[in-house]
């Protein structure tokens, strides 16, 4: 499947390259960002893949995260994938938490969006075959991380694919969806009515299945304006204590849901992803 040149920059060394393709999986145009440490020069280096949040597309976690310092010094390669399918064939809602640029990671099964929300196979399936096809990218070593519904994303992808994912960690995650406003509205209508499909979409219940053999590491603000409405960390908490899920969940004081926040705390988590995947 053939890759098309949006933009690159030279960054720390390394290369930040944006691409456009043609999704036959989402029915639409796809784009994504990748940095190229320069260690990639010399072989395959190790993958880490980022979802973003709520209204995100690459460019927000690329231009203000300043994850190129830390990859670069570490070696890793990082995916930034769109947040949701995109174009004006595909369905749309008026609220930001919905349809394009809300695309929750998951395969939706309700019309209209069961042509094209199918986020969660895009990422697991479809675009690692354009990585590995295009970039020096070690396959055997990945890593995913994420932001809001990205670390949703991220920890719900994790914990279905461990052997994939071998290192998993999030900023201010959406661990209980079907709990919280937010994914009971997208869960409501990608998915339909409350199910047992929506606990495979739920960090909280797949950790009762399957808890995997990594430590999740989290960072989460203590002034985020959605703690109590649209995160409730105590409850994710609470189910990975009760299961054996290895976790290092950190409240941060004083900090909120906005990448100055993210940045504060990216070279932790990009050297915790490295030291997993290091070998």
């Amino acid at each position: 499947m053939a890759l098309t040149p949006v933009s690159v920059w030279k960054s720390f060394g390394g290369t930040l390259s944006v691409h456009d393709h043609e999704s036959a999986l989402l029915g639409c145009t796809m784009r994504f960002a990748v940095y190229t440490p320069p260690q990639a020069a010399h072989g395959p280096v190790p993958v880490l893949w980022y979802l973003s949040g709520l209204t995100c597309t690459w460019a927000n976690m690329m231009e203000k995260s300043g994850v190129q310092e830390h990859a670069a010094r570490h070696g890793l390669m990082i995916i930034a994938p769109d947040t949701s399918p995109r174009g004006e064939h595909v369905p749309d809602d008026d609220a930001y938490d919905l349809g394009q640029g809300a695309g929750f990671y998951l395969t939706a099964t309700q019309a209209p969006w069961d042509k094209n929300y199918k986020m969660d196979q895009y990422i697991t399936d479809e675009l690692p075959g354009l990585i590995a096809a295009n970039f020096p990218a070690d396959m055997a070593r990945q890593g995913i991380f994420g932001h809001s519904m990205g670390g949703h994303g991220a920890i719900t992808l994790h914990l279905k694919h461990p052997e994939t994912y071998k290192s998993c960690s999030a900023f201010s995650p959406i661990t209980s969806p079907a709990r919280v406003p937010w994914g009971e509205k997208a869960f409501s209508a990608y998915l339909g009515p409350p199910s047992v499909e929506w606990e495979q979409y739920d960090a909280t219940e797949l950790v009762k299945e399957a808890a995997s053999k990594a430590l999740i590491l989290v960072d989460t603000g203590t002034a985020d304006q959605f703690l109590e409405t649209q995160l409730k960390p105590d409850i994710f908490i609470s189910a990975c204590e009760k299961e054996g899920q290895r976790l290092d969940y950190r409240m941060r004081e004083g900090y909120g849901h906005d990448y100055y926040f993210i940045a504060t705390s990216m070279d932790e988590h990009i050297a915790h992803h490295a030291k997993a995947l290091a070998s």
